[in-house]
């Protein structure tokens, strides 16, 4: 039976009419292999482990949901473990790193500061890919989108409408954030300009954090004409901010995010954003995964970056002079 379930061939030929009654016994039995039982045996599992560093992250979400719908385009299953900040949480996804329980793992956003989770990987030889951790991940291959290239779509479409003031609310020092405020800095250094102090605001990334962030910077003695935010959760809040200072959006000061989270296009000036392609990285970083699990000499490139794209919606307009 286990040969017939499992698609292998011995040196003894099964007769088909043999083949047919197992199959209808399994149909009738409503049989399904167990996948645990499955890897105990050091055979495929059909699932994918997916450590997530921060699953209340809109941004987080859809990937989630988009590498869920990749792999059962694969007919895999996913298990998914939350990362959180805490050294005691480590035993709550050990059993999703478990090289019997899952054929190769995805690692989702940056994890660096979680030094017990390197040392679980280590341990492990199963397939491992990252997803937007920007540059730093060792021996890991990495799927990113080109943050460089998004921040300078975000601020060419601010200084296209007359912006030279321009602000940026920091989400802190996650990798992908950090190539965004690096780019913005050398944004305005090649032309010439500069971030004038109180301009970089570093905020929790969550609406309340860029709500009060931009209420900081609205208060500067030379305020600025433009908020880029690092995040669309950032430029939620300030969108909010703006409008309790007397300052709504886009008339009196432009907001732009990254990443093009569905409530973005819902609130009020809707959000003029970068967008990360979501689902072409959910398809690469599958495919790529269930490659390396298939050819253990497959290997992906190290850093792949992909393209993103402006959306442009209400909450930017030309700089209002005086």
């Amino acid at each position: 039976m286990s040969r017939i379930l499992n698609g292998v061939e011995g040196s003894v030929r099964i007769p088909e009419e043999t083949r047919e009654r197992v199959f209808q016994a399994v149909r009738d039995l409503g049989y399904r292999p167990n996948p645990l039982a499955r890897g105990l045996r050091g055979a495929r599992t059909a699932m994918i482990g997916l450590v997530v560093r921060e699953v209340y992250d809109p941004f987080f979400s859809a990937v989630i949901g988009a590498i869920g719908v990749e792999a059962r385009r694969h007919n895999h299953n996913v298990v998914m473990g939350y990362a959180q900040s805490r050294s005691e949480d480590a035993a709550d996804i050990t059993w999703v790193l478990e090289a019997r329980h899952c054929d190769g793992i995805l690692l989702l956003g940056d994890l660096r500061d979680q030094p017990w989770l390197s040392t679980e990987l280590a341990g492990h030889r199963r397939p491992m890919l990252a997803l937007c951790v920007g540059t730093r991940s060792a021996d890991v291959p990495i799927l990113n989108t080109d943050n460089a290239a998004g921040t300078e779509l975000a601020l060419d479409h601010l200084w296209e409408l007359g912006h030279r003031r321009i602000s940026f609310l920091d989400a802190g020092w996650l990798g992908d954030v950090r190539e965004r405020r690096d780019a913005y800095l050398a944004y305005l250094a090649e032309r010439g300009a500069h971030a004038p102090p109180g301009y970089v605001q570093l905020a929790d990334n969550e609406p309340g954090g860029g709500y009060a962030a931009a209420r900081t910077v609205l208060q500067l003695a030379e305020p600025p004409t433009a908020i880029f935010a690092s995040t669309d959760q950032l430029a939620i809040g300030a969108l909010r901010a703006a409008a309790d200072a007397g300052r709504p959006a886009p008339g009196s000061l432009s907001v732009v995010g990254f990443d093009d989270i569905p409530l973005g296009g819902f609130v009020t000036p809707s959000l003029t954003t970068v967008r990360q392609p979501v689902a072409e990285m959910a398809a690469i970083a599958v495919a790529d995964l269930l490659a390396m699990v298939a050819d253990p000499a497959f290997e992906p490139q190290p850093l792949r970056r992909l393209a993103p794209a402006l959306v442009v919606r209400e909450s930017t307009a030309p700089v209002r002079r005086a």
